[in-house]
């Protein structure tokens, strides 16, 4: 039975990863690989292989960690590499995500989608188990359309809390783009979620299963 558990803070994780303990390095995984494999899905939705990534980003982890100066900014520096390897994939890899100007117009579907989820909540009327489904679809389609510089700040400010300092550290660009970025992605998404504004348990779960939970 190993000796660590997610209860230890970050820093004595790293700090034990650093003098090559393989159990504290282990724990690491394990306390953010659902969080790590969430990022990528947020960042590339359409991504086949985001498993794949998420191994990837701990290979990095196991290679750099000694090099992490600062022990207590692991999870800025993780999402860093989360970031990093994202774009590396990007100039790698044809481009599937659509890269198209935030004011472009966003078509509604009405169809069948895979990306459909059944949600049996009781909580929740037939009816509004129905248009959770369907806001299910336009966040995702919303955040497949935005840019990706626009979709990567936005993901790290309201699906990852990171603050507006720590989200222009890691993509390292200024505090004031950031800002700018996240202000026009909010707009745009605001356009898309308007008709649902007005049913806030509907919406509050449709962003709920859009972000893993």
């Amino acid at each position: 039975m190993s000796k660590y558990s997610s209860h230890f803070a970050d820093e004595e994780l790293v700090i034990a990863c650093q003098s090559g303990d393989r159990e504290a390095m282990e724990c690491l995984v394990k306390k953010y690989q659902r969080s790590v494999f969430s990022m990528l899905y947020q960042l590339a939705p359409d991504w086949s292989d985001n498993s794949d990534l998420a191994q990837e980003v701990f290979i990095r982890v196991y290679r750099g960690i000694n090099s992490l100066r600062n022990p207590k900014t692991f999870r800025s520096w993780l999402n860093q590499i989360v970031v990093n390897l994202f774009y590396d994939e990007l100039r790698r890899r044809p481009r599937r995500l659509p890269t198209v100007s935030i004011d472009a117009p966003i078509e509604s579907e009405h169809g069948e989608s895979d990306l459909v989820r059944e949600i049996p909540d009781p909580s929740l009327k037939p009816d509004e188990v129905s248009l959770v489904q369907e806001l299910d679809q336009f966040i995702k389609k919303a955040m497949a359309q935005l840019p990706e510089q626009f979709r990567t700040a936005i993901v790290l400010r309201e699906l990852q809390g990171l603050s507006y300092e720590e989200i222009a550290q890691v993509i390292g660009c200024e505090l004031g783009t950031v800002k700018s970025r996240i202000a026009r992605a909010r707009g745009r998404l605001q356009e898309v979620l308007s008709p649902y504004l007005d049913k806030p348990m509907v919406v509050q779960r449709a962003v709920n299963d859009s972000n893993g939970n």
